[in-house]
């Protein structure tokens, strides 16, 4: 995290983009710019800026928004839920779909089934997320009228209208999601297919279902939680685009916003909770690994 904090500010500080004359526009003049710059704080050195800011951070003072003229903290909270919402919804239905379909490849390894599993995951990997977000609004919204195209609704506003604006972008996002789980499903499942204990359970008699999901899964879940914790960095890239793409007002767009805006401040922030999140959920996936595999001790 000080490795992010230190490279996220140096980045944006020593890049040519000035915010000032953003802000300022296009007809101001050279004084009008430097009051601007001086005004937020820009005119200090690089170190004196990034000592302020740390100091900041570190009693939870997010600072202002260069662009939006609100607390970057007020910000984010508006923004979260449509993320949140987009990211649980994402992870619950990947799972979902994926380990049964890895699974099964695993199973009937060699055949029909297992090349079109198989075909669907390398589809999925390799369509970008927003090739896919326009094909499912091209079919389900603008020729079957099925689902709203773009937008957001709040929980709080309706559960029906909040679920069917976020199934297209589900979708769109779970794709390459899906796709990453299957394949690491399939190989883990594989290989634990061979060891001797499962033969021993045929043997007892013990039904297919029993024999894959008490014995095979169970021991091959580490990896699969591996590769769920891993594809949260893949899920946050995803959001950002996904979340353009259907104009969802999440911290995606948000992002994709202030990037634009050239607004430092809430850059910094989203970068540090994107990667504190990425963390805490890596550490909370090795932590989890006591409880698949009774050998793992920390």
């Amino acid at each position: 995290m000080v490795m992010v904090v230190v490279l996220v500010f140096l980045m944006l500080r020593l890049s040519s983009a000035d915010p000032a004359a953003i802000i300022a526009g296009d007809n101001a003049t050279t004084e009008q710019i430097q009051g601007i710059r001086v005004k937020l704080g820009l005119d200090q050195p690089v170190l004196a800026q990034f000592a302020t800011w740390l100091a900041k951070v570190s009693t939870g003072d997010l600072g202002e928004s260069f662009f939006f003229k609100k607390q970057v903290s007020e910000l984010i909270l508006d923004r979260l839920e449509p993320t949140l919402s987009l990211a649980l919804c994402t992870i619950i239905l990947s799972v979902l779909i994926a380990v049964p379909l890895g699974v099964l490849a695993a199973y009937y390894t060699g055949t029909w089934i297992d090349r079109v599993v198989m075909g669907l995951a390398v589809l999925g990997f390799s369509i970008p997320v927003f090739v896919v977000g326009y094909l499912l609004m091209y079919v389900f919204s603008i020729e079957l009228s099925w689902l709203p195209v773009q937008g957001y609704q709040r929980l709080s506003d309706g559960f029906w209208g909040w679920l069917q604006k976020l199934l297209l972008p589900c979708f769109a996002l779970s794709a390459v999601y899906c796709a990453l789980i299957a394949r690491i499903t399939r190989t883990s499942v594989q290989e634990v297919l061979g060891e001797d204990y499962v033969r021993t359970a045929h043997a007892k008699g013990l039904t297919n279902r029993i024999v894959l999901m008490r014995h095979a899964l169970r021991n091959a879940a580490v990896p699969i939680v591996t590769v769920i914790g891993i594809g949260i960095a893949l899920l946050i890239g995803g959001v950002v685009v996904t979340e353009s793409v259907f104009s969802i007002p999440g911290l995606g767009r948000l992002t994709v916003d202030a990037v634009l805006a050239r607004d430092f401040p809430t850059v910094q922030a989203l970068v540090l909770l994107f990667s504190l999140t990425s963390v805490m959920v890596n550490l909370f996936i090795d932590l989890s690994y006591t409880l698949f595999d009774p050998r793992i001790r920390y």
